[in-house]
């Protein structure tokens, strides 16, 4: 096991300051949605579609404490870009959206660094204030986007959502679900891709090095892994990169990339002051 000390590079403004949410895509948002707050003691929390005025996808929003999670579904025929994605990868994570000051700033300096652009700044409003976003992409098929408050948002969570339209009576009388935030989001690459990624965040968003493990440290007898955690200048932001590593079977690694269809989130290591009892009450 390495540990680093060396931050790196300073952005000269602005901040990444945390996880915000993650989308996930899936066919059926609702559902999804359902079995975090059945099983897991999450909450409906914001709500937009058809009634809110989105007429191409659905997207049911679930918390639980500083956790926000997004579940997104086409409302319609002919979505290229969400159904490619369900046929190649299944459910999973689209988006890994993190809290900034001064998106502008950050998204310039990621796209003069060779950072893929998928949509440039732009802002959202509704009675309860204004918010900026710019996407870019990373990994695979996934995405990050940068979300910066343009003063106090007093919203349900984000302009164009609702509070959820009905809420499900049963969830009061369920026991909680024991979970505080966010605490790392592992990524799964190819062989040999895992440094080139690494790359990437030390480049485009100066993340740097935090901790890192090879195969001699992380493995079994059948299967083996190498991994390099990136994180942001201030550290609120873990990030791990995993790529397989040879062994008497194949890793669990190259398992979660074939199965994907490529690169993608693997796991979201929620924190709790109380595994024993989050896992006990997840068994509903």
């Amino acid at each position: 096991m390495t540990s680093y000390t060396d931050k790196g590079e300073k952005h000269e403004q602005g901040r990444f300051l945390s996880f915000h949410h993650l989308t996930f895509w899936v066919g059926n948002a609702k559902q999804a949605a359902s079995f975090y707050c059945d099983k897991m003691g999450f909450e409906p929390f914001a709500y937009k579609g058809l009634e809110t005025g989105s007429r191409d996808v659905v997207s049911h929003v679930v918390k639980q404490n500083k956790i926000f999670f997004i579940f997104q579904s086409p409302l319609n025929p002919g979505n290229q870009d969400m159904g490619q994605h369900l046929i190649k990868h299944g459910d999973g994570v689209k988006d890994i959206a993190f809290q900034v000051e001064d998106c502008d700033f950050l998204f310039k300096k990621a796209k003069e660094r060779g950072a893929t652009v998928v949509k440039e700044p732009w802002i959202e409003e509704d009675e309860g204030g204004k918010v900026k976003y710019a996407v870019l992409k990373t990994y695979g098929d996934t995405t990050h986007t940068l979300v910066e408050y343009l003063g106090p948002y007093q919203g349900v969570f984000l302009p164009g959502f609702k509070k959820p339209l009905y809420g499900d009576p049963m969830l009061s009388s369920l026991p909680s679900g024991c979970l505080n935030f966010i605490d790392h989001i592992v990524g799964n690459q190819p062989d040999d891709e895992m440094e080139s990624t690494v790359n990437w965040y030390q480049k485009c968003l100066l993340f740097h090095r935090f901790w890192s493990v090879d195969d001699k440290q992380i493995h079994t007898q059948y299967s083996a892994l190498r991994s390099i955690v990136v994180t942001n200048y201030e550290e609120t932001i873990k990030m791990p990169i995993n790529e397989p590593a040879p062994g008497k079977k194949k890793s669990q690694i190259q398992e979660y990339v074939d199965y994907y269809g490529g690169a993608g989130v693997q796991h979201i290591a929620l924190n709790t002051s109380d595994i024993i009892k989050a896992v006990s009450n997840s068994d509903r």
